[in-house]
C-alpha cells in the first residue's frame, strides 16, 4: 500500500476550511481537566459564532467543577473526511442576557428541557479560542488558523 497523500492546502483558505468542519460536526469533543486527571466527552453546542462555541451545561454536572477549577478546554471536531479542527480556548460562563435570550430562542430543546431561561441549574459557557488548528487526513501536521 502507498503512503497516502494529503490533499494540499492554501493557506489563505485554512480559515474557511477550518470553519467548514466546524459546521459540518455537531458533536465536537470537549477535554477538561479533573485534577490532574484529563476528561473528555461530546458536547452538543447550542451556538457557534466563528471559532467561538457556545455550550449548555447543567450546573450539577461533573465538568461545571472541572471548568470551574480551570476553564482551559479544548474542543476537537472531526468531519468526515477526517479533517481536524481543534480549539484550544478558555471556558466563560455567559452573562449576556441578549446572546442568552437568542440562544434560548433557537434551541426548544432547552426550553423543553428546562421550562425556563431563569432555571438555576442552567449555564452556558462561551468559549472563547486562544488558538484554533486544521490538520488535513493523513496530513499529519496542524496548520494554525488566524484569529
Amino acid at each position: 500500500m502507498s503512503k497516502p497523500i494529503p490533499e494540499p492546502v492554501d493557506p489563505a483558505k485554512v480559515a474557511e476550511l477550518a470553519l467548514a468542519v466546524v459546521r459540518a460536526y455537531r458533536f465536537p469533543n470537549l477535554a477538561t481537566i479533573d485534577g490532574d486527571q484529563p476528561r473528555v466527552r461530546p458536547v452538543s453546542p447550542v451556538r457557534t459564532d466563528g471559532f467561538t462555541v457556545y455550550v449548555a451545561n447543567l450546573r450539577n454536572y461533573h465538568k461545571t467543577g472541572e471548568i470551574a477549577a480551570n476553564p482551559k478546554v479544548e474542543l476537537c471536531y472531526l468531519d468526515d473526511r477526517h479533517d481536524q479542527v481543534r480549539i484550544t480556548g478558555v471556558a466563560e460562563t455567559l452573562t449576556d442576557r441578549v446572546v442568552l435570550q437568542e440562544i434560548w430562542d433557537a434551541n426548544p430543546l432547552l426550553r423543553q428541557y428546562l421550562g425556563s431561561i431563569d432555571n438555576p441549574a442552567l449555564i452556558v459557557y462561551r468559549i472563547r479560542p486562544l488558538r484554533v488548528r486544521f490538520m488535513r487526513e493523513w496530513a499529519l501536521e496542524y496548520i494554525e488558523v488566524p484569529l
